[in-house]
């Protein structure tokens, strides 16, 4: 994710560093290895590869970023009012906390704009137009730092502008170019009810700051998967339908000695000094979702997306937030194996082989590393699309069939996504639980959401063989519960929209999220308290 920079810095991000202070620009990182800054996984699902007509997009959160959300009214401007854009955002306490933010300058006011859901990377408007961010670093001389925009305010801007996943793209892509790009290399996934595209965007190196941008679509009967690395390829510059491109795309590449003018213009391979397209998230999703296509991991790409054998539910999208890679050749703990001795009711023994209930996929690098000075590549580190590191993630649905209020839905959740439950909140939605605007990440705060869900998701890694028992099914149970009412929720706001309640139907939503949040928060606090009970006493 962006923001290298700022104070948080982890120490993957400073090793990230070492390339350009010792001159080595280009040296690439094994996008699989300890020392990539992996943040964020977003899949994309096209209305005709959904089994509802639905389109999707997504965005995990990983990494220490705001855990703070609300949404954003809709604002009105006079002719001639500018608006600030902002550096630091990524990393504040609560709303109002503007410590360690700078005002980086203005840009004209729009007469109005639209209300949106902000969090730390702001995702879903009012017009259900979503957007889904990953990082993907690029070359390290393109990054401009005298751009005026980093990645999430281009988003914020985007939400509050634009109705359309092709007029956000052109609206970023211009401002971009016009102000300067100031932040690393990222992907955004831009998608409303018709249409869902894969967007990546660069600096343009030192002088004037501008940007490198492209956008492909993703076909409507296909699924694409971006996870930190630079994925479009080949660009069709007279494919207008299907593409989107910065004005001097191929001018600046020339003059920047990244694209020789001769050969097929590959995307990935200007911005991106990395030898191949993907790594195991990617292909993982795409293999999984078209094992007849049988994709292997040894070449230079995968395909760009994917027809999948079967259309994908939304519920099979909010899976693969859970997975782990267990029972598969990318299990990190295939080779944890024990021996214990069961007794049974008779008196009889039997000897079984499990895995460790000491470890699990969530386990720590001290512990990894632990185990493999015991038993040197026991454990092969892998990057999950899990993982406890993330701040927050959501599934965003786009429903065209439906009026804007109710047809987009993000199913949001805190935390580590294979630990907690999501909670539905839809493009009308007023407001969130009061709860929600205060982060987590700064210190240990009763009064923050996030800390309702981590505090018990860490608990029950003591012993994740035995809490999993105990969660996962609590975590099914609450989805199983929104998807059974959300029909009956979704009819009644339709009927109050068509007899002109508008505010009426908007209450409606607010009032279901805040209940539904509650009773998440309510049930991992209960958890929480069983699971002190069990492993209190160091059993």
């Amino acid at each position: 994710m962006p923001d290298m920079h700022r104070k948080t810095l982890s120490l993957i991000l400073i090793v990230s560093f070492y390339g350009l202070l010792t001159g080595q620009t280009n040296s690439f990182i094994e996008p699989d290895g300890p020392n990539y800054p992996e943040s964020c996984t977003s899949i994309m699902v096209g209305k005709d590869a959904s089994t509802d007509g639905s389109v999707i997009t997504t965005h995990s959160c990983d990494g220490n970023y705001r855990t703070w959300l609300r949404i954003e009214p809709a604002k009105s401007y006079k002719l001639g009012e500018t608006e600030p854009v902002y550096w630091g955002l990524l990393h504040t306490e609560e709303p109002h906390d503007k410590r360690n933010v700078t005002k980086k300058g203005e840009i004209p006011a729009p007469a109005k704009t639209y209300s949106y859901l902000n969090v730390a990377y702001p995702c879903l408007n009012e017009m259900q137009l979503a957007i889904g961010e990953t990082t993907t670093t690029g070359r390290r001389e393109l990054i401009n730092r005298e751009g005026l925009f980093l990645i999430e305010e281009l988003q914020r801007i985007a939400l509050q502008r634009c109705s359309t996943a092709r007029d956000a793209i052109l609206l970023i892509g211009r401002l971009a170019e016009q102000y300067g790009y100031g932040d690393d290399g990222e992907c955004l996934t831009f998608a409303d009810p018709h249409e869902v595209w894969h967007f990546e965007i660069y600096g343009s190196g030192s002088g004037k700051p501008s940007a490198l941008w492209a956008a492909q679509r993703i076909p409507d009967d296909h699924v694409g998967v971006s996870a930190n690395i630079p994925r479009i390829g080949k660009i069709d510059f007279t494919d207008s339908k299907n593409f989107l491109f910065s004005s001097e795309l191929k001018a600046r590449s020339q003059k920047l000695g990244l694209w020789d003018g001769k050969e097929p213009y590959v995307f990935w391979k200007v911005v991106s000094s990395g030898a191949k397209a993907y790594a195991i998230r990617e292909f993982f999703i795409l293999s999984t979702l078209a094992p007849s296509l049988e994709l292997n991991m040894d070449g230079e790409e995968l395909p760009f997306s994917v027809k999948p054998d079967k259309k994908v539910d939304v519920r099979d999208v909010i899976a693969f937030y859970r997975q782990t890679y267990e029972g598969t050749p990318f299990d990190q703990m295939k080779n944890l194996k024990v021996t214990q001795t069961v007794r049974e009711r008779d008196g009889t023994e039997q000897t079984e082989t499990i895995t460790s209930p000491a470890t699990s996929n969530f386990m720590s690098n001290d512990m990894r590393n632990l185990l493999n000075s015991l038993q040197p590549n026991v454990v092969e580190r892998q990057r999950t699309i899990a993982i406890v590191g993330c701040s927050y993630s959501q599934v965003i649905q786009l429903r065209s069939w439906l009026p804007n209020e109710v047809g987009g839905v993000a199913h949001f959740a805190f935390d580590n996504p294979a630990q907690s439950p999501r909670i539905p909140i839809y493009s009308g939605t007023l407001s969130l639980p009061v709860r929600f605007a205060v982060c987590g990440q700064h210190r240990y705060r009763t009064d923050s959401a996030d800390w309702s869900f981590r505090e018990t998701n860490r608990i029950a890694v003591v012993n994740w063989a035995k809490s999993r028992t105990i969660m996962e099914p609590e975590q099914i149970s609450l989805e199983e519960k929104y998807f059974a009412e959300a029909n009956l929720l979704e009819t009644k706001v339709i009927s109050f929209l068509n007899e002109g309640k508008t505010d009426e139907a908007r209450k409606l939503l607010t009032a279901y999220t805040h209940d539904f949040a509650s009773l998440c928060m309510q049930k991992w606090e209960e958890m929480k308290a069983l699971f002190w009970t069990l492993y209190a006493r160091g059993f």
